[in-house]
């Protein structure tokens, strides 16, 4: 299974596509959509669709999963954030993938085993998941692939119930 991982933001979004059963993963490819501040909104949100629409075409995941929105305390950043959220599930709903959300807290939970695991931590067990020798960078890549991999392991887990 081919699993495309999303960290949503207007500026940056993260995207990390990870392969495998829950158990054996591999690193496909990974990396961020950006927009220019400079750009209206609008325009920044077409040229976010356009993006991971390129993606789509060029990889054709099985399965998306996008990390929710959490609140912020800058109300102002959680609205752009929750607009690009917005935009990029219509491209994939338009895809016709199906799409897993995750909070944060899911996430850390299934990377590191705890929920309140700080970046690093989950950096580091995205590195080792993974079989890589270097933190996957910028930031946002590394978080839209632990996305990735926290997908596979709760579809694992799902499966493994499935046949209990």
């Amino acid at each position: 299974m081919l699993v495309l991982g999303l960290d949503p933001g207007l500026a940056i979004t993260g995207y990390g596509l990870v392969e495998g059963d829950g158990e054996h993963l591999r690193l496909v490819a990974y990396g961020v959509f950006r927009t220019p501040a400079k750009m209206a909104k609008p325009a920044r949100l077409c040229q976010l669709y356009q993006q991971l629409g390129q993606a789509l075409a060029q990889y054709q995941p099985d399965v998306a999963a996008v990390e929710k929105l959490f609140f912020s305390t800058n109300a102002r950043t959680a609205m752009m954030v929750g607009e690009a959220r917005g935009v990029l599930l219509l491209a994939l709903a338009e895809a016709g993938l199906e799409i897993a959300e995750y909070t944060p807290l899911q996430i850390k939970q299934a990377i590191t085993g705890y929920g309140q695991a700080d970046k690093q931590q989950v950096q580091q067990m995205v590195r080792i998941l993974l079989h890589l020798d270097f933190i996957p960078q910028p930031d946002d890549a590394a978080d839209a692939l632990a996305v990735s991999i926290c997908h596979h392991h709760t579809a694992q887990m799902g499966s493994l119930l499935q046949q209990a």
